[in-house]
């Protein structure tokens, strides 16, 4: 190979390399196999499984994008996930029966609750080491860093609150009443509004930001089916905040939501316990994980209709999308 050709080579392999690192990609994380199924997002199609730690449920990017936190319930820990190669780079402790976590904005504290301790723990990344622990109510689940990073929100599902808890001093500032078993978070791109799921409530909460208490409250129906059936769990807004997706449990459906209005404007027919909801870069696609159906489905955005069932692990959680 001559000098000329083999510098072309170099620059092909390099730049179709690139490509590839750029690939879009969902992963979906699976509560009974251990394990993350990755997705390619162009052939809407299942490419891999990554063993991970036991009964892996929710799961974050980091903010640099190179990996992928996996919180394992069974395990206690959280399995920290290299993209480019899909190799585990370590575990970091998370103390027991972990259930949501979120990042700090620089990605240096993670924040988890921990479901039988009723405690939000607030654990430093890099060493791994608890940095403090915070008592809440029973079975908290949700958690949602502020964009500013100051501010901590916990959900408790048998207390029905939102905790407000102060990052610096780990303080309890506020606490909220909400609908029943609060579950998970949306704050709006804004950062005026935070919107939290109700599963037996068959609602959602508005709550100001800035002067902490519910403005406003959504309430969903299905026709054909009880309200009991109507469990809100996963959420997630548009880039712009003008639009929140909804999975409805048990009702086996996904509710668009109009923020503005606060009205439901579509409802989407998915797999069974629409659960955890995830967009694309582009926001034409949502993706639907349905836990108990061990699926996902992909749903047009514009078209308001589901386009694609893709199996996935058994008792799947959470998606992440990676572009």
């Amino acid at each position: 190979m001559t000098p000329t050709l083999r510098t072309s080579f170099v620059a092909f392999a390099l730049a179709f390399g690139a490509c590839a690192a750029q690939a879009a990609t969902l992963y979906v994380s699976s509560e009974k196999d251990d394990a993350i199924t990755v997705i390619d997002l162009d052939k809407l199609a299942v490419t891999k499984t990554i063993p991970t730690c036991k009964r892996a449920r929710h799961m974050e990017l980091m903010p640099d994008g190179k990996a992928l936190i996996v919180a394992c319930t069974n395990s206690g820990e959280a399995d920290v996930i290299d993209l480019a190669t899909h190799k585990s780079l370590r575990r970091i402790p998370l103390g027991e029966d972990p259930e949501i976590f979120d990042l700090s904005p620089d990605g240096k504290t993670l924040y988890v609750s921990n479901e039988e301790d009723a405690e939000l723990n607030m654990i430093d990344v890099a060493s791994g080491k608890r940095i403090r622990s915070v008592e809440v109510g029973q079975e908290p689940e949700g958690v949602l860093v502020s964009p500013d990073g100051k501010t901590v929100y916990v959900t408790s599902e048998v207390a029905s609150l939102v905790h407000v808890v102060d990052a610096a001093s780990g303080e309890v500032v506020k606490n909220i009443p909400v609908g029943k078993r609060p579950r998970r978070f949306a704050i709006t791109p804004d950062g005026k509004e935070l919107w939290v799921t109700n599963e037996l409530d068959a609602s959602v909460s508005v709550i100001s930001t800035a002067e902490r208490k519910v403005v406003d409250t959504i309430r969903f129906e299905v026709k054909g089916a009880r309200k009991e059936d109507i469990t809100p769990v996963g959420i997630t807004f548009t880039k712009d905040g003008k639009r929140a997706f909804v999975g409805l449990g048990k009702a086996n459906r996904v509710a668009f939501v109009d923020r503005a209005s606060r009205k439901t404007e579509e409802q989407v027919l998915v797999g069974k316990r629409a659960w955890s909801v995830a967009l694309n870069g582009d926001e034409s696609r949502l993706f639907v994980v349905n836990g108990l159906s061990d699926d996902l489905t992909v749903v047009d955005v514009a078209g308001a209709k589901a386009v694609k069932t893709i199996p996935v692990g058994r008792v799947p959680h959470t998606a992440v999308v990676v572009e």
